[in-house]
């Protein structure tokens, strides 16, 4: 069965039109599962306590290292999913559905049994005090529980804008956003399950959500659908898949250690009252980087189909437009910092000190925002045009060789502030470094 005309378009259609078409759903994903976090940290800051807000924290890192797992493989099918479709390889589409299942279900469930087991000394480990470790590990708990879950309905959310259905993939999003939002205050309030009704709620939206990406994956008029063959794993497209994903992996992986090393330093400089301000300035500015994924999911399908058939002025097109949408978000992440931070920090917690905290270092944190949209895209770029080890460096500059050292280094002369201070510092570095990268490869495009 060949592709509906959602798919063909992607290399006749306006790119203007194109990418609004294929980002605005992303986006509005993307921002409702930030917009969620957000409530879900401000129903747990008020209803469970300060404590538990900074117990949120040590999770980052096991979070953040999961969905490094899951984006290896989903974000990786699906970039190669559309430069399949650019070259027509119809048949290779199918059976990446099918491999992208299993690999997230090998994945996930093997992710949560090494963890769960043994998940007080990582989490203590992780930057968990005393006081915050019990919270931790009941938010922990649940969120393995349902690791294989995550993984396989990020992964299928992945294929879904991909294969030129970003409407539903935004729908599974929204929807899953919006049964969490039912759940959660049920559950804390309501039942008073605590932080652990919070985690429940996310599970159990993403199951319900599951069943109905199943559903439409098995429809007989689906271009792309499940069936036996597919589920057989393919040696050339496991190895594609993961090589592309793996920027993407290390990406998040190295961002695990980066908040290990964050909440750490935040615990030795500032005790539990800022490593809960770090983590409500994650909340904020996810927010925001959250819209840039967006536009990076919607250029994705776009810049992978027009690279497979080597339409390279329309790659470059999508790019250019995908980077002014994010410098405009940036922009507007950068002025609510710097006028209103203390009213925002407000709304997670009831703790004035812990506020304080948390406006002083939003403040910081988003002062180079104007130019980190460009750097998200450039690297998102080289991802989604199948460039490997472009990508991969452009992942780690910002984080390895900038961040990591900063956070080992200035700390321990500036105090916490030298911890706020080193993701700008690293933010505004890596930029400059992926503009060089960036402008090398357009002169190559412009000879084609």
């Amino acid at each position: 069965m060949k592709p509906n005309a959602n798919i063909t378009e992607l290399g006749t259609e306006k790119i203007s039109t194109l990418l609004l078409q294929y980002a605005v759903p992303a986006i509005i994903a993307m921002t409702a599962a930030s917009l969620y976090n957000i409530t879900d940290s401000i129903f747990i800051g008020h209803g469970v306590g300060k404590d538990a807000i900074s117990g949120l924290v040590p999770t980052f890192p096991l979070i953040n290292l999961a969905a490094a797992f899951g984006a290896m493989v989903g974000i990786g099918a699906s970039t190669l999913l559309s430069i399949r479709m650019g070259q027509k390889d119809y048949d290779s589409a199918n059976k990446i559905l099918g491999n992208v299942v299993v690999l997230n279900l090998i994945t996930g469930a093997s992710f949560a049994l090494i963890f769960y087991f043994a998940l007080d000394p990582f989490l203590i480990f992780f930057g968990a005090s005393e006081k915050t470790l019990p919270y931790a590990r009941d938010f922990m708990q649940i969120i393995l529980l349902g690791n294989i879950v995550s993984h396989v309905y990020y992964g299928l959310n992945a294929v879904l804008r991909a294969s030129g259905q970003p409407e539903k993939s935004m729908y599974a999003t929204l929807m899953t956003v919006g049964i969490n939002l039912i759940l959660n205050p049920l559950f804390i309030f309501g039942f008073k399950w605590g932080i652990r009704g919070s985690a429940l709620a996310t599970v159990i939206s993403q199951c319900v959500m599951l069943a109905w990406q199943y559903s439409l994956f098995n429809k007989k008029t689906s271009f792309l659908r499940f069936s036996l063959e597919g589920l057989k794993l393919k040696k050339k497209i496991v190895t594609d898949s993961l090589s592309i994903g793996l920027s993407q992996f290390l990406m998040n992986a190295a961002a695990s250690v980066i908040v290990i090393l964050i909440t750490r330093g935040m615990r030795d400089t500032g005790g539990d009252d800022a490593v809960g301000a770090y983590g409500i300035v994650n909340r904020i500015s996810f927010l925001f980087v959250m819209v840039v994924i967006g536009l990076n999911q919607g250029m994705q399908p776009i810049a992978g189909y027009n690279y497979g058939a080597k339409n390279y002025e329309r790659v470059i097109s999508v790019f250019k437009k995908t980077v002014f949408f994010a410098t405009i978000a940036m922009c507007a992440g950068f002025l609510m910092a710097q006028i209103m931070p203390h009213h925002i920090a407000a709304l997670f917690t009831p703790d004035v000190n812990q506020a304080n905290l948390a406006a002083a270092g939003m403040r910081i944190i988003f002062c180079v925002f104007p130019i980190v949209g460009f750097q998200i895209v450039t690297s998102n770029f080289f991802q989604s045009t199948g460039m490997v080890k472009k990508s991969i460096f452009l992942s780690l500059t910002r984080q390895v060789l900038f961040l990591i050292p900063l956070l080992i280094i200035l700390p321990k002369i500036w105090g916490t502030n030298g911890v706020w201070w080193s993701m700008p510092i690293s933010d505004a570095v890596a930029s400059v470094v992926a503009a060089f990268m960036l402008f090398s490869q357009l002169r190559k495009f412009s000879k084609f």
